[in-house]
């Protein structure tokens, strides 16, 4: 694990470009417009870039085999709603994660 990449003002640079393209996934679900896609493509990509960089440990629970659903058909809506969820699980992940740092 890459503590200086879970510190709070890291992952809130993660999650504040989450929330802009969170917004847009949504508003193009509503739209039906396909838009969605090609940015669900973009927010795995973000996701990915995440786990990298902060490591495996942050990754939450089943999240390997979520991701791979998300991948096999990003356009669809039950996938947008599971990469929400792995990014709002990842976020209380790296707290946590950040927590238990500072108390060893």
């Amino acid at each position: 694990m890459n503590i200086d990449a879970i510190t709070k003002e890291k992952i809130d640079e993660w999650f504040t470009e989450w929330t802009l393209l969170e917004a847009q996934i949504h508003a193009a679900h509503q739209a039906r417009n396909g838009e969605a896609k090609g940015l669900m493509e973009e927010a795995i990509r973000l996701f990915e870039r995440l786990v990298y960089e902060a490591g495996e440990e942050v990754m939450p629970i089943n999240g390997v085999e979520r991701l791979t659903f998300i991948k096999t058909k990003p356009g669809q809506y039950a996938c947008y709603r599971q990469i929400d969820e792995l990014f709002k699980e990842t976020k209380k992940r790296t707290a946590r994660l950040r927590l238990q740092a500072t108390k060893r």
